[in-house]
């Protein structure tokens, strides 16, 4: 025990401090794996834009002050897409990028029509069915499997449901 005892001192916690303060903050993002009828819509970023340009992805984006993830994913569908989506689920996805925050949903319910409402951001929008994702540019290839998973469970509504 003695040996532990100076890592359970404040000046343990003070190092703990020191070494989050190199790290650099994370970015919160907050995305929306939008499923229907077996497709998933992405868009495809810009050549032009900073981070992550030429490549698709799923719609979203930065989560701002005062904001809750989900606030942020149903802002991004309205300014994005045009649309009112409805039940975003929030769902686990990987994404490598260390300095980005990741929330993801999966939203199979919205009201409207999908348009690229921001075409500074997106060139294109695309459904697309499980096979065709992996011949795509993806912003994070990574993603890959969480996607294709989402979109099973789409098809399931009983997988989402939580354990009792």
């Amino acid at each position: 025990m003695e040996l532990l005892e100076p890592l359970l001192r404040p000046a343990g916690a003070s190092m703990i401090k020191k070494y989050d303060a190199r790290m650099p903050p994370r970015i919160p993002i907050a995305t929306a794996a939008l499923v229907r009828d077996g497709l998933i819509l992405l868009a495809h970023r810009h050549p032009d834009r900073r981070w992550y340009p030429d490549c698709w992805d799923l719609v979203g984006g930065h989560i701002e002050a005062g904001e809750t993830a989900a606030q942020a994913v149903i802002r991004e569908c309205r300014e994005e897409l045009g649309i009112r989506i409805r039940d975003p689920r929030p769902v686990p996805m990987a994404f490598s990028d260390p300095t980005i925050e990741l929330h993801a949903y999966l939203v199979d319910r919205w009201d409207g029509t999908p348009v690229n409402a921001a075409p500074d951001e997106h060139d294109q929008l695309g459904w697309f069915a499980p096979d065709e994702l992996a011949k795509l540019k993806l912003a994070d290839p990574a993603s890959l499997p969480d996607i294709l998973n989402l979109m099973r469970l789409a098809q399931d509504p009983a997988g989402l449901q939580p354990e009792g």
